[in-house]
């Protein structure tokens, strides 16, 4: 899969330069919490390495980090066991992602609010079953870095009610990128530093007004030091796409996230445009610094 000839380096017969190489060196750097496979979804949506279908060719790009990692020039984690993005799960119906006791009331009843980090195999796996009961997406393998949360009441007594998870960002989205105003550039250096919010669903039988806009905000303000410490990047901006079909983003709004437009109706991978026509999604976005957008385009890291 890699090819050395005169000093070159060579990637499915093309030539890789010298500034991907280094580009690929800071992503297995400064991402030695994910997996081989999430590195390689990683380098293959930073450097566009896609089959024509606009699938990403991953596999190969594991061989090919592989082949640099022999070489000693990237160090990649040890291999693990994981199932490749957008992969569907079969989750097991244990009954504990079931349908729960009405919660009715309004939100200062309940206090504390509480953003909950998902840690434990047990917790994950109930987190999985409850997004794939009452999800209208169900639940899907992330792409690349990902963080999960409860969302949780403390009164009368603890009780979850909600889940939120945090992924890599889309690859590229018109609007987002004319909202921020970095170029093609800027935007491949520093797109891991915005983070999707790829799923939230307070529980359907949860009745709370402003809980959800609530658990945004505090969502927002834990998630970049939790981020940072799982995967040594700081992020700057949030980003989520909302299905107007369905839902209007009122929860979204009023936690102070900004509407920047649509998407094309295509999909994460779709390159080869063979997806329109497909509903356009809503893009909100939330800085998680006040000079977001400045440092996004201007490259200056945190």
């Amino acid at each position: 899969m890699i090819q050395r000839q005169a000093e070159s380096i060579s990637f499915c017969g093309q030539p890789v330069a010298v500034d991907q190489i280094n580009l690929i060196r800071r992503i297995t750097a400064e991402f030695g919490g994910l997996s081989r496979t999430e590195l390689a979804s990683t380098v293959c949506e930073l450097l566009d390495w896609h089959r024509p279908t606009g699938k990403p060719k991953t596999v190969e790009c594991r061989v090919f980090l592989e082949a640099l990692h022999d070489g000693g020039q990237i160090h990649l984690p040890e291999r693990q066991t994981r199932r490749p993005y957008g992969s569907k799960t079969v989750i097991l119906d244990t009954g504990a992602g079931g349908l729960g006791a009405p919660v009715e009331g309004s939100l200062p009843d309940f206090r504390p609010l509480e953003i909950e980090p998902v840690l434990t195999a047990s917790d994950n796996a109930l987190w999985r079953e409850l997004i794939q009961q009452h999800h209208y997406l169900g639940y899907r393998v992330p792409f690349g870095a990902h963080l999960r949360y409860f969302v949780r009441i403390g009164s009368p007594h603890p009780i979850r009610v909600g889940a939120l998870q945090f992924s890599s960002p889309a690859w590229r989205m018109a609007e987002r990128e004319r909202w921020i105003g970095w170029s093609d550039e800027a935007r491949r250096r520093n797109l891991q530093q915005i983070v999707c919010n790829s799923r939230f669903l307070i529980f359907p039988w949860v009745r709370i007004p402003n809980l959800a806009s609530c658990a945004l905000a505090l969502a927002a303000r834990r998630l970049s030091e939790d981020w940072m410490a799982r995967y040594q990047v700081r992020p700057l901006l949030l980003e989520t796409l909302v299905d107007p079909a369905r839902f209007k983003g009122t929860c979204y709004q009023a936690a102070n996230w900004i509407h920047v437009g649509q998407t094309t109706g295509r999909g994460r991978q779709d390159r080869a445009h063979q997806r329109h026509g497909s509903t356009p999604k809503t893009i909100f976005v939330y800085p998680l610094a006040a000079e977001a957008r400045q440092l996004l385009s201007n490259g200056s890291a945190l």
